[in-house]
């Protein structure tokens, strides 16, 4: 069995994402998980250029979020994207867990599904570059 996907980033919170409490506001993740998926994909060679020039665009379709503890300003966390499906779509898992600790804080999953640039029909296929871009990354 192959190994997972996977990329991690660490980031800092920074002042202009916290509340008057100090909590990073909810919509801030999806920026989080946004910079871990790029990382992900610069990891398999399929950058926005390389994903464009496939022919297709990738919109997020579905975005679900389980928020089990709150990031604070100042606070340093990691973000972990990790690939879990490229049949016809691309559902990437994400782990949030602070640095000091490794305490989990949030659970997410995006799936992007794949829409043709020029005619903006949704395909239902993966493009065949991205495919061996995945298989490449994965040996």
């Amino acid at each position: 069995m192959t190994p997972p996907l996977t990329a991690a980033v660490t980031l800092e919170v920074p002042f202009h994402d916290v509340d008057s409490m100090g909590i990073v506001w909810h919509g801030h993740y999806l920026k989080y998980f946004e910079i871990a998926r790029t990382a992900l994909m610069r990891r398999v060679g399929m950058d926005l250029a390389e994903m464009n020039a496939s022919g297709c665009v990738w919109p997020v379709v579905t975005c679900e979020v389980k928020y089990l503890r709150p990031l604070r300003y100042g606070q340093a966390f990691r973000v972990e994207a990790e690939l879990q499906d490229h049949d016809c779509r691309l559902k990437i898992a994400y782990t949030i867990s602070d640095v000091a600790t490794g305490e989990r804080l949030t659970r997410a999953y995006t799936v992007q599904f794949p829409v043709d640039a020029t005619t903006g029909e949704t395909r239902y296929e993966t493009p065949a570059g991205l495919v061996e871009a995945i298989e490449r990354a994965r040996a």
